[in-house]
């Protein structure tokens, strides 16, 4: 959500922001609301003084035996004129919101200008593709040969876009998210939380998933949603409360199945496991103050890519352009994995800082040290990593010409001691 005060103190620039993400102007008919609600207010507080004053008036004449059936008179039409200026003065009020909400975040200057992701810039990258010395399969050819990746039963029970993964490749899964929560939590000094996979409206409004994306959510017969990533709960645990400044920065992450409908994705990456319905994630947020934002997004981006140092796959870091940055972010990092098996580099972790975006929707402030300020507090969020995606970077990289899978040695304390996975 956007600061009303700020659009009226620069129109012009908030316009320049929406344009970099090629929106129209949007300021004109927000403080045309603005001005109308400030009017009524305006003649409101007017309208009160007035009729505060015919009280007295009537009071006194009604005290003296005076004729006070013109005050009365008076004070009867301008309880009519308030309740209509109430009325005005409200329903302004009400579609300010509405005309913000529905608004992306201002981006970072320093975000590259682009319509889409042909303009994202790499910034670093680790590692080079390696040569397999032989022509290396994508994961589907790889799962499936092993018996281990089951797309067809999937669809039997639940449609396309899921998949059953069996035996040595769900461990693998498993130990994934074993690695990646013990690597954050007693390294990176992340607290780990259990959070519902369930969430409210509110919930889902604060993290700025509606109203926008509710057609890319899964929702309940009783109105509640599925979340599609732990980052709604993990930032709306903050919702609504005012936290010390000394207890700044708050780190916490989590691992949860994550559901998305796809909507608009239809035949894009219909095979293998890149885009699925549900899948499961490790979840990074960050709850900070303003002055330490865009520290921690690197921070945080840093924490991400000792995930795929660790387990030894190339990967690089993806600053996105205007056109390719999410809703509620000012700026994002993609961090994308060398997929030998599809010959291309895949995303497999988004950080981004939305700076006061979200904390304002969900009324998350914080009390300076010295209990003179409340302000709001930023919140950022970081794919630490995708389970899926990292399972299938690590099949495609390490597969053998025999159709078996080498295990990187970080994960095999995971496995059991398990060095290969094989048929």
């Amino acid at each position: 959500m956007h600061d009303i005060r700020a659009i009226r103190a620069n129109a012009a620039a908030f316009d320049a922001a929406l344009a970099r993400r090629g929106l129209a102007s949007a300021s004109a008919d927000i403080l045309a609301r603005d001005a109308e609600r400030r009017a009524a207010q305006t003649a409101l507080q007017e309208k009160q003084a007035r009729r505060n004053a015919l009280s007295r008036e009537i009071g006194q004449g009604k005290r003296t035996g005076a004729d006070t059936v013109a005050q009365e008179a008076e004070a009867t039409a301008l309880r009519a004129e308030m309740e209509a200026l109430e009325k005005q003065a409200a329903a302004a009020d009400e579609a300010i919101p509405r005309l913000l909400e529905v608004l992306p975040n201002v981006l970072d200057p320093e975000v590259p200008d682009g319509p889409d992701e042909s303009a994202n810039v790499v910034l670093t990258q680790h590692g080079e593709p390696r040569d397999l010395g032989f022509e290396p399969k994508p994961h589907w050819d790889l799962g499936e040969a092993l018996g281990m990746m089951d797309f067809a039963t999937a669809a039997k029970m639940a449609g396309a876009r899921f998949t059953i993964l069996r035996g040595p490749l769900a461990r693998l899964e498993r130990a994934l998210g074993q690695f990646m929560l013990d690597l954050h939590t007693g390294q990176h000094g992340y607290t780990e939380m259990v959070v519902p996979s369930l969430v409210n409206d509110a919930a889902a409004y604060g993290t700025d998933k509606l109203p926008k994306f509710g057609d890319t959510m899964f929702r309940t017969t009783d109105g509640r949603w599925l979340i599609p990533t732990a980052e709604v709960p993990l930032t709306a645990s903050v919702m609504g409360e005012i936290l010390a400044e000394k207890d700044l920065p708050i780190r916490v992450t989590a691992l949860t199945d994550c559901f998305r409908s796809e909507a608009g994705a239809a035949g894009r990456d219909t095979r293998g496991m890149i885009r699925q319905h549900q899948f499961r994630k490790v979840e990074l947020v960050s709850i900070t103050h303003p002055d330490q934002s865009t520290a921690e997004h690197e921070r945080m981006t840093g924490c991400a890519e000792t995930v795929l140092r660790l387990l030894g796959v190339p990967f690089r870091r993806v600053v996105l352009s205007a056109g390719d940055t999410g809703f509620g972010a000012v700026k994002t990092y993609d961090l994308e994995v060398w997929m030998p098996g599809q010959q291309a580099w895949r995303e497999i972790s988004s950080c981004s800082n939305t700076r006061d975006f979200q904390a304002r929707r969900m009324n998350a402030r914080f009390r300076s040290a010295d209990g003179k300020t409340v302000a709001y507090v930023n919140t950022l969020n970081g794919s630490g990593v995708a389970l899926g995606r990292a399972m299938i970077a690590v099949m495609e990289n390490y597969q053998q010409a025999d159709g078996s899978i080498l295990l990187p040695d970080v994960l095999r304390a995971y496995m059991g001691g398990v060095e290969r996975i094989a048929a």
